[in-house]
Order: C-alpha cells, then structure tokens, then sequence
C-alpha cells in the first residue's frame, strides 16, 4: 500500500536546530541599552569615521566613543538616537530597521517571524522546501497541499479546493491526473517500465482512480477498521468480489479555485486469475507522483502472482515496492531541473515509516551491490533482502 505519512506539526523547541539557524541568520540580535552622551576634553577617536574626537558631546557604546553623527543604523542611514538600538553582524540598526532589514519573512504570510516573550525565535519549516512559517499558521486553517506539503502564500494564493478537504498547489493541479480515462496511457507506460525490466504482468489488471473516502473506506475494510498510520493514495486488491466507485469524470474548477463534483459510476470486480483483482489510487494527483505509486502498487501485484513472494514480511515487501516506485521515477529524469520530481523522490528516501523508510533503502543497498533479479530471486527463495 502507497503512504503519506503525516506530518507532525510542532512548534520548535527553545533549543532546536531551528531556532540554532535563525540565530545563524540574526546574528546575536541583542537590545542594547539607551547609548550614554558624554562630553570630554580629553583626545580619542570616533568608532564610526576613525577620526579624533577632540571635545565636546560623544557618545559610548560597542566599548567606544562615537561622533553623534557617526552612529549610524546601517538599514536607513540615519544617526541613531533612540533608547534602544540592535546589533547584527557587528553593525548598529535601529530597534524598528533591525526587524525591517534582518528579521525572518514568513513564506505564508509575509511578516517578519516575531520573537516569543523570552526573546526566542518561534517557526517552523516545512520539509524539504524549507519554508519558514510562523507557528500560528499550524493551527489557522492555512491550506496546504496535499501533494507536496507546501503551505499556502497568502500573497500569491491560487491553491484549489478538491471538495473532500484536500488542496492542490498550482505547480501540482499543473499535471494532476482526475479521472479514470485519463490515466490509462500513464498505466500502459508502466506496464511497458516493467516489460522492458523483463517482469511481466496481467495485463488486465484494472486500474481505477478513486475518490479519498472510497479508497480510504476499502482500506479500513480490509484493515477491519484500523486505519489510523497514515492516509492511503494506493493500493493493491486481492479481494474475491468487491465493488468500486471509480471516477469517470473529474471535476471541473470553478470561480474561486473550487473544483465541482465528480462523476463516478460503481462497478464490480472479481479476482484475476494472477490472484489481484484491481489497482486503486486516488485522483487528483500530480503526474509524477501518480505514476510512482502505480509502479508500488505494480511491484505488489507482481510478488502475489508468484506463490513464491507469498508471506513477506512488511519490510521486505514494502521496501522493494518503494524501490520500484523510485526507479521509475528515476527513469522519468526531466530534461530541466524539477522541484517536484525532487521531492517526490525525497520523501521515499526519508520515508520514516519502518516498513516503507527502512524497507526501501535495505533494497536498494541489495540491488545496487547485487543488481535487480538477482534480489528478487533471493527475495523469492529466502524472503530477505541478500546483504
């Protein structure tokens, strides 16, 4: 079965690797103290210009004297007069420039990420494309998509509402696959991945594309209700009789980004005789992606139309699923350098579900060191990956 892990969202601790970067990023970011005025006779120089300050009005701060003009906020090019100012990168800023010029931006909603009541700096960042977003947006309703995790700009906008609660960026509705028609040529495509891997199957195996409760309702189903790791965007059916909802028409967006309702038309199944009886996955997602997790479900319907992949363990079976998923991705390479083909590998590389995380790189390990067919058969004979 396909996964999306569900990311946590936390709040960063005091003393997070977080917080260690914006420190990185703030310099020290310290209030100082109102700068003393003071007046002298005696000879010295100015922090600011180097020049002597002979007599008269001086000010101390930085552990030396300073003209009063020579104070300057590096932001707005002003003298600094005010009761407190802020340091960064050993220059002066005033309090309100320092925010201005050097604090954090929020990729949701553009502010400078605020500092808590003990001066720390409170965000968190999205995986991989490293957004840096306030905590506030955790728990204020900002959309994020469900493809690729990124939450919303507020500034930019544009993400559209699939109606049954999930939301597509703009970059992923671009190739999003919504119906069952649709994504046969992307089926046939992988079926020929496979061919050409000399690992053929049935194929009339149906590929369906699904709504989200439908695919989640036959996963509690087969589960006995326990659906409770992950949500599913694919799975493989070995069921007897079973009957699908499949869409037969995807939604159209209206005003607004809102995609109307779909049209889905029931239809019964019954095993093949390979022992699967059909693949499900659901709609609305980005090419790239879909194609990964038809060429998971594929590598299950591979192993169960050979008795001798029955009874692999979790791990094992999981894990060789997830490696074909990124040796198809591997295979479809863009031509130009693409955010989303990235990630779509980073997450089955980083995948921290044990099964699906651990599973794919013990597989990987053996196919690079022994080559495909070679782990296959010793998955077949001893149902362990070779080491």
């Amino acid at each position: 079965m396909q996964d999306s892990e569900r990311e946590h969202r936390e709040e960063s601790n005091i003393e997070s690797e977080y917080e260690q970067l914006a420190r990185g990023i703030f310099g020290n970011g310290n209030i100082y103290p109102p700068v003393q005025t003071h007046f002298t006779t005696e000879s010295r120089n100015c922090g600011g210009c180097n020049t002597e300050i002979h007599y008269g009005r001086y000010l101390t701060c930085f552990n030396a004297s300073w003209h009063p003009k020579c104070l300057i906020c590096r932001a707005c090019n002003q003298p600094i007069y005010d009761n407190e100012f802020s340091i960064f990168g050993n220059y002066p800023y005033h309090s309100s420039c320092y925010k201005d010029y050097n604090y954090l931006k929020c990729d949701v909603c553009e502010g400078n990420v605020i500092t808590n009541y003990a001066g720390h700096v409170g965000y968190m960042t999205r995986p991989f494309f490293m957004q840096k977003i306030c905590t506030s947006h955790i728990h204020d309703g900002t959309p994020i998509c469900f493809s690729c995790e990124r939450m919303e700009s507020r500034e930019r906008g544009g993400y559209s509402d699939l109606y049954d609660g999930r939301k597509l960026c703009l970059e992923c509705k671009d190739s999003a696959i919504m119906d069952t028609k649709e994504c046969q040529s992307l089926y046939i495509e992988i079926q020929k991945f496979y061919e050409n891997l000399h690992m053929n199957l049935d194929l009339k195996i149906p590929l369906l594309l699904v709504e989200r409760q439908e695919l989640i309702k036959v996963v509690e189903r087969i589960n006995n209700g326990n659906n409770d790791i992950f949500e599913p965007r694919g799975i493989c059916l070995f069921s007897e009789k079973v009957t699908i909802n499949t869409i037969t028409r995807g939604p159209e967006f209206e005003t607004g980004n809102r995609a109307s309702s779909i049209r889905t038309k029931p239809r019964k199944l019954t095993r093949r005789p390979c022992g699967v009886t059909a693949i499900l996955i659901v709609f609305g997602l980005p090419r790239l992606l879909t194609g990964s997790i038809i060429a998971h479900e594929m590598m299950h319907a591979w192993l169960h139309s050979d008795e001798g992949y029955h009874g692999l363990s979790d791990e094992v079976e999981e894990g060789i699923c997830q490696f074909m998923a990124h040796m198809w991705l591997e295979a479809k390479r863009p031509h130009y350098e693409s955010k989303l083909w990235v990630f779509f590998k980073f997450k089955i590389e980083q995948n921290t579900i044990p099964a699906y995380g651990d599973g794919f790189r013990a597989a990987r390990q053996a196919v690079y060191k022994y080559g495909l067919h070679q782990t296959l058969q010793h998955i077949r004979t001893t149902g362990n990956f070779p080491f």
